[in-house]
């Protein structure tokens, strides 16, 4: 048992012993005190869906009063011979029901699963209210009697008391299980939780039917303190009361929902005294709870303790990294697929409307090869990699692993067989810290992944396994940050390690050492070509080059379909390839950009520009300018700062202190929308367009509020002039596009209104190489109107585009130069970007 459980026993253990003479003091007495227990045991309940598992119910009153009913009429039956016996049933029968009712519910998500439970809410009052023969209707169900030892009110309380805590050890002890991890990774991020291989339903379906059953306990218990039930605890609204002691409490502790029902109690006992409309001064708490106290009663003291003694400054997360080269992880040597072919898509096709995003597509990965597939943007290589892994169901042909038909199956299950993915957009439990993020990874394979009576911190091998996968992919010493708190970066290393943590018997990477610095693309290219010796890797990337190093296997796709399937040097010498994928090559687009030509004018000033996330200090002192007609490379390494700086300049994060002018404009303070319409363009990492949209519309919305004489005026047609295989896509919706086309989208949005200012992060990041060409083409001639900032780790291409390089470390300035000085000088660029 954790410190973290002992100390909440603790807290629940004296809490109960405390209650009633608190209640006493306030005039209140053992009858009351009976009500909080009864109603923070509810409240727990539901906290299981809602603060654990991230299932929002309406309608959990429906468990209180059905077992509220079943206690009764069981009791009656018996001639109120056992109250235990009655509230087994009543829980029994109440889980049963739970069970079905679960099993049809949770097939939808989010809100229609939350409007499922309202449904089920209102159809369980009226059944209640109008089945009179059974319920007793409006009357209620009466004649219940407790044992006589029981008939005094502070004895009531015992009983009730020590049931109570018996039942919240035992509920803690699941939260605390390596299940209760899993619930916490469904409310962070369901979809990466089945590709890791959890049955989300199935946990989800038990976490339904334990959060019902410990509800309907609660209001059987209630039957007996008021020796009747009625259809009131069924109805919407006070399932929306259970709903504000979670909220209010706090509902991802454990000790929150305990404090709302006290709240709750408190609340409408002393103000019911002045007025019948107590519910709706309660609401009105309930919304500045969730306005500004969005970790409930239990959150305020640290709310409090944080403003009046702030923690000390701390780095950013990467800044604890600690990289090394160390030896790879027994549970992935220890895979042996057996030779031969490893996985097999024969024919797969998937058809989407009218568009055919991949057609009659076969691929054979064998073992122990790095097999690349290669192809421009849209080709269909994602979408090949979602079919193989069950993320989408094929409209044709079959896929198989180790000989075995996998065609059909749930991702979970596919996850089961032994096919481990990374993302191509970074897929991760956010809120979750690093050292969970891997956990649950390796713990999906560990047979202790469904127990729930034992402590998750307490399987030795996987806390082992973990710490491993931490060491050789390079995130040690970043144990404790929040996976969301890592750079792009460290996102895609985290990624890329819950995929090898799953210990795959083959491992499909989608783009992986995209957003990476120079060195970091060195490693992690390096450390896939290792994972490829002792088990098949299916790669897609875009670096042509290090592909080329690389690859055993090459295919090639282009409109869905297959073009090249053979060697590195089949794909190298096919005209085709060269033409449609790999363009004219880094070299020779490097020499063509037009470098020198700004002026002394300056557009963009920073001046000791601090930003901090929380307590950790990510900017400091930053000081650059940027002049008119200038293309500045904003350079460092994962977790520099970089994003950072354009998402101050551009106001989406408020600097600590220091100045941001754009000519006689200052930024700081602004917000985003305002700095906008001064002329500031931003094109973010990810591009963020607007999904169901059409480009037209996309377009349209970067140009209505920004067309107010700041900067240089840009019309539909100048954009397409720059963009011109937008033209035939203006109708399109964005997401529907190739990667590349919508990089073209992003930045013509941009560029749409009027505007001073580029902010490109990562403009180039994958993408296939000729579509790289066009940007490039494009932004260098785009100086002559406006002014660029780039953040890119394509350092050839970013140094021979721009003019100056501002290099970043740990959020500092640490060289300024002229770029075509580290980009003619290897040696100068490796002592300045450490790449």
């Amino acid at each position: 048992m954790n410190n973290t459980t002992m100390k909440n026993l603790m807290i629940v253990a004296v809490a109960l012993i405390a209650l009633p003479v608190l209640l006493s003091f306030l005039g209140l007495g053992a009858n009351s005190a009976v009500e909080v227990v009864i109603f923070a045991l509810a409240a727990i309940g539901l906290n299981i869906l809602v603060g654990y598992t991230g299932l929002v119910s309406f309608g959990h009153g429906v468990w209180f009063g059905l077992a509220a009913y079943i206690a009764g009429l069981t009791s009656l039956a018996m001639g109120n011979a056992s109250m235990a016996v009655a509230l087994l049933v009543a829980v029994a029968a109440t889980a049963l029901v739970a069970f079905g009712i679960g099993f049809l519910v949770l097939r939808r998500r989010g809100v229609y699963f939350s409007l499922m439970t309202l449904a089920l809410a209102a159809m369980g009052f009226q059944l209640a209210f109008r089945w009179t023969a059974v319920t007793g209707g409006e009357n209620g169900l009466g004649g219940i009697e407790r044992p006589a030892m029981l008939n005094d009110n502070v004895t009531f309380y015992i009983v009730v008391a020590l049931i109570a805590f018996v039942v919240l050890a035992l509920v803690q002890r699941v939260l605390q299980s390596p299940f209760g991890s899993v619930l916490v990774a469904i409310r962070e991020n369901e979809g990466r939780a089945q590709a890791l291989g959890y049955d989300v339903t199935r946990y989800k379906l038990k976490a339904f039917v334990l959060s019902a059953a410990v509800t309907g306990l609660a209001g059987a218990l209630l039957l007996y303190k008021n020796r009747l039930t009625s259809a009131e605890p069924m109805s919407i609204i006070f399932s929306g009361e259970l709903l504000a002691m979670v909220v209010i409490g706090g509902m991802r502790s454990f000790t929150g929902p305990l404090l709302g029902a006290l709240f709750y109690i408190l609340f409408r006992e002393y103000l019911s005294i002045y007025t019948e409309n107590w519910l709706f001064w309660f609401g009105l708490i309930f919304l500045g709870f969730v306005m500004y106290a969005r970790q409930g009663l239990v959150g305020i003291a640290g709310q409090v303790r944080r403003r009046l003694f702030p923690a000390p400054e701390t780095g950013a997360a990467m800044a604890g990294r600690k990289a090394g080269k160390h030896p790879m992880p027994a549970a992935i040597t220890a895979r042996d697929a057996g030779g031969g072919d490893v996985l097999v898509a024969e024919g797969i096709s998937k058809t989407f409307g009218a568009l055919k995003a991949v057609s009659d597509v076969s691929i054979r990965v064998k073992d122990r090869t790095l097999h690349a597939l290669l192809g421009p943007n849209g080709a269909g290589k994602t979408t090949a990699f979602n079919l193989m892994s069950g993320l989408i169901p094929t409209s044709a042909g079959r896929v198989s692993l180790l000989g075995q038909d996998m065609s059909g199956h749930a991702p979970d299950r596919i996850a089961n067989f032994g096919l481990g993915r990374s993302f191509q957009i970074t897929n991760l439990f956010p809120d979750l810290t690093v050292a969970e993020n891997i956990r649950l990874a390796v713990q999906a394979r560990h047979p202790s992944r469904s127990a729930m009576l034992r402590d998750k911190d307490g399987v030795a091998e996987v806390h082992a396994k973990v710490e491993d996968m931490l060491l050789w992919v390079g995130l040690a010493g970043m144990e404790d940050a929040r996976a969301g708190s890592l750079s792009y970066g460290g996102q895609r290393l985290l990624d890329l390690g819950l995929a090898l943590a799953t210990e795959p018997r083959v491992l499909l990477a989608d783009e992986p050492l995209a957003g990476l610095s120079v060195a970091e693309r060195e490693r992690v290219g390096l450390l896939i070509k290792d994972v490829s010796t002792v088990l098949p890797v299916l790669l897609v990337e875009h670096d042509i080059d290090r592909i080329f190093e690389l690859a055993d296997h090459v295919t090639v796709m282009a409109d869905g379909r297959v073009l090249v399937d053979g060697t590195v040097d089949d794909a190298r010498n096919s005209q085709e390839v060269r033409d449609i994928y790999i363009g004219s090559g880094t070299t020779e687009v490097a020499a063509s950009a037009r470098q020198g030509q700004f002026s002394d004018e300056k557009i963009l000033t920073l001046d000791k520009v601090n930003l901090h996330y929380g307590k950790s200090h990510i900017l400091q002192d930053i000081s650059f300018d940027l002049h008119k007609g200038e293309i500045l490379a904003l350079l460092g390494r994962n977790g520099a700062g970089k994003s950072s700086v354009l998402k101050a300049v551009t106001g989406i994060v408020k600097p600590s202190s220091g100045s941001i002018r754009l000519m006689d404009h200052e930024l700081a303070g602004r917000s985003s929308a305002q700095i906008a319409r001064l002329g500031i363009g931003y094109v973010p990492q990810g591009r963020g367009l607007f999904a169901g949209m059409t480009v037209r519309e996309n377009l349209e919305l970067g140009r209505i509020r920004r067309q107010t004489g700041e900067g240089t005026h840009w019309s539909l047609d100048e954009i397409l002039d720059y963009f011109p295989r937008l033209r035939d896509r203006l109708d399109m919706p964005a997401d529907r596009m190739s990667g590349g086309e919508q990089q073209m989208a992003a930045v013509a949005r941009a560029l749409s209104g009027d505007i001073r200012v580029l902010l490109l992060d990562e403009p180039f990041e994958g993408l296939a190489p000729a579509i790289v060409e066009q940007l490039f083409r494009t932004f260098d001639r785009l100086r002559d109107r406006l002014s660029i900032v780039i953040v890119d780790h394509n350092l050839d291409l970013a140094l021979a585009l721009s003019d100056r390089t501002i290099v970043l470390e740990r959020g500092r300035v640490l060289h300024e130069i002229e770029s075509r000085r580290i980009a003619e000088n290897i040696e100068l660029r490796r002592e300045m970007l450490w790449m």
